[in-house]
């Protein structure tokens, strides 16, 4: 008979987390988050506060989806295959946020 066990644990025993990666994105996430709040505590509201919350925000969820969702560690051609997608989305969003105001210019 063959063996079916699987690396060097035996059947029913859970292997040891890495938990190490899982910390690492805890407290890169965190200091990011840190310097998003005392941004909005000591920046004065106005168009460079909200271009750096939106950069810092993509910084995020890029990580956020490369770190949990695996993506990072997947081949070049499907990274490209999501980005530019969105990339064009958020180009679609802008451009009608900026020409949908001017509607009421018009009138």
């Amino acid at each position: 008979m063959s063996d079916h066990t699987h690396g060097t644990h035996e059947v029913g025993e859970i292997p040891p987390a890495d938990t190490g990666v899982i910390w690492r994105t805890f407290w890169i996430l965190l200091a990011i988050t840190a310097v998003e709040f005392t941004l909005a505590y000591f920046m004065k509201a106005g168009g460079l506060r909200t271009s750096i919350f939106v950069i810092m925000t993509l910084i995020k969820a890029f990580y956020i989806v490369g770190e949990f969702m695996h993506l990072k560690h997947e081949v070049k051609s499907l990274i490209w295959a999501i980005v530019v997608p969105v990339i064009f989305i958020v180009w679609l969003l802008i451009a009608l946020l900026t020409e949908g105001g001017s509607i009421f210019e018009l009138r």
